[in-house]
């Protein structure tokens, strides 16, 4: 049967209704309407009724599923149907500003006409979004959203008292030395997943940098533990992180070497505007172009060198590797 590609209307959900009564699967309801399975899994996911109290009662019925679908699609016509609500969202999202937060301060303002952050989205995505290329102005820039399967949720992976707004403002504002910034400098994805870890002293701006060929977490924190085991505790209090996947496995990397670690706001790499600052200097010898399976350990060790023997204007033109020195024998001294 040829398959459509119109919305469902009321006639198709009675029929649903009734062959889910009857038993039939979705992927047979789908055969008998010529539409595709995947929209029939579609329609019986988002438009079933569930009633947490008597769940006997929750299923798929014609009327209620129709009714959803309706108020879904009148949600996402607000911006088609109001041309001041569409064109501010469209300035603030132009003007930086997360589906979220846009959602959020119609809200606070008490908006009479007030979007989801979700409607905003899909406008964006949409074909009117698409014609003035929104998505480039989104968070994540993506020219394509990822299906809502693949969208994962990351923030339970990091404890709300690690956010960095809890760091000691001993380190915020420098004043005591053996806390580490970490990020990865990523390369053109033709290259693969291949990576480098940055890490950063936030005192004396030394730098570390070692290769990866993937970006999974315990490898990566092995890695780090490595490097930062031979020091004394003082000179490795502390690492401060964003929020991505790779750092994941933070508790294996405080099991192993103790250091504590501090986790940034959900998409604000400035703030851990030292190894942001580091990744932008290492990438006259490391940009994009380079394939980072191609360098060889020896390489990204002189690298390292070049950058940490080279004064800095912020260290009273010192190099980050006299002032490493110096600040590691005074807290090796203290441990003597």
């Amino acid at each position: 049967m040829r398959r459509t590609y119109s919305q469902i209307d009321m006639d198709e959900r009675r029929r649903i209704a009734r062959w889910r009564a009857a038993g039939l699967s979705a992927t047979v309801i789908a055969e008998k309407l010529g539409r595709h399975r995947s929209t029939i899994f579609r329609e019986l996911k988002r438009n079933a009724f569930e009633d947490p109290q008597m769940p006997d009662l929750s299923g798929y019925y014609c009327v209620t599923a129709n009714e959803m679908a309706r108020e879904r699609r009148a949600k996402l016509r607000k911006l088609a149907r109001f041309s001041h609500v569409r064109q501010s969202v469209i300035e603030r999202i132009m003007h930086g500003w997360s589906p979220q937060q846009i959602a959020g301060r119609m809200r606070l303002e008490r908006h009479p006409i007030c979007v989801s952050y979700e409607t905003i989205y899909k406008f964006a995505y949409s074909a009117d979004g698409q014609a003035i290329k929104l998505w480039r102005h989104l968070p994540e820039r993506r020219a394509r959203r990822r299906p809502r399967h693949a969208r994962r949720r990351h923030g339970r992976r990091f404890s709300p008292e690690l956010n960095i707004l809890h760091r000691p403002d001993a380190v915020a504002e420098r004043k005591q030395f053996g806390h580490w910034e970490c990020d990865l400098i990523q390369f053109r994805k033709k290259f693969g997943k291949a990576n480098v870890t940055s890490l950063v002293e936030r005192v004396s701006r030394f730098a570390v940098f070692l290769r990866n060929n993937d970006r999974q977490s315990k490898p990566i924190m092995d890695g780090l533990i490595e490097v930062l085991q031979p020091l004394p505790h003082a000179a490795r209090r502390s690492i401060t992180f964003d929020r991505g996947t790779e750092f994941s496995e933070w508790p294996y990397l405080q099991a192993g070497i103790g250091t504590q670690t501090w986790f940034c706001d959900p998409q604000s790499p400035w703030q851990k505007g030292t190894v942001e600052n580091t990744n932008g200097r290492v990438r006259k010898w490391l940009s994009r172009e380079v394939d980072p399976l191609s360098i060889s350990d020896g390489e990204l060790k002189d690298i390292c060198d070049r950058l940490n023997s080279t004064p800095r204007k912020c260290l009273g033109y010192r190099t980050p590797a006299e002032v490493f020195r110096k600040k590691l024998l005074a807290q090796m001294r203290r441990v003597g």
